[in-house]
């Protein structure tokens, strides 16, 4: 892995606990993990984002970030609209979308790119993160996707949700970082558990990973017995 990689490894992070069943407990402890190692961003359910931003207001470093359509990407656009507007009210700095998959899989890619455009121009200058659920795409649809979330204007395309039973892969993200290439940014997220994993995505040329609150803490502890930190 790259020297200037390792030391800004943290910056690279966005730790998470967006799962239904997380508590306040839960939150506090990631809270506290990203207070700790800085990491760039982090993202909670919408019930938890006002606590969240309140608990980073003296956090210049540490982005509140906002999930939308989460997680299923089901929620009609006005929905996903309207969401992304409270979001950024609340003080989320990040906003990630969940595409409308299924949508995607159905052959409606008209309507998956008006849906993400009309979130990204509510958006205006917050980044756009739009995850594409690659676990339940094939090769053909990953690619896609990522062509419609470049042309709506996405300045990442995310892997997955982390909802999904299976892992994003370094195939995934072989095919999505060839589709999109230099015109949008890379998230990895979903199944993220190790340095092995990061430094194999981060080759390929990845910018950020998405890793729950554990993950994300077991990374930095690894790079720290390594010597790296």
């Amino acid at each position: 892995m790259k020297p200037d990689f390792i030391q800004t490894l943290h910056r690279h992070i966005d730790i998470s606990c967006v799962k239904s069943t997380h508590t306040k407990t839960e939150i506090d402890t990631m809270l506290a993990y990203a207070k700790k190692y800085q990491f760039v961003s982090v993202f909670a359910m919408p019930c938890y984002t006002p606590y969240i931003i309140e608990s980073l207001k003296n956090e210049s470093f540490i982005k509140p970030g906002g999930v939308v359509g989460f997680p299923t990407g089901c929620d009609s656009t006005f929905s996903k609209v309207e969401q992304a507007k409270e979001l950024i009210k609340l003080g989320c700095l990040e906003l990630d979308m969940v595409m409308a998959y299924g949508m995607l899989k159905s052959g409606y890619y008209n309507y998956v790119y008006e849906d993400i455009k009309q979130v990204v121009q509510v958006s205006d200058t917050i980044p756009v993160k739009v995850i594409i659920e690659a676990p339940y795409l094939t090769d053909y649809e990953i690619a896609k996707a990522c062509e419609i979330a470049v042309y709506a204007g996405a300045t990442y395309v995310k892997s997955a949700t982390g909802w999904s039973q299976a892992p994003t892969t370094i195939h995934m993200i072989k095919i999505m970082k060839d589709t999109v290439a230099d015109k949008a940014l890379i998230k990895a997220a979903g199944g993220i558990r190790s340095l092995d994993t990061i430094t194999q995505m981060m080759e390929l040329g990845c910018e950020r990973f998405g890793m729950g609150a554990e993950s994300a803490r077991s990374v930095m502890e690894e790079l720290h017995h390594k010597g790296d930190l």
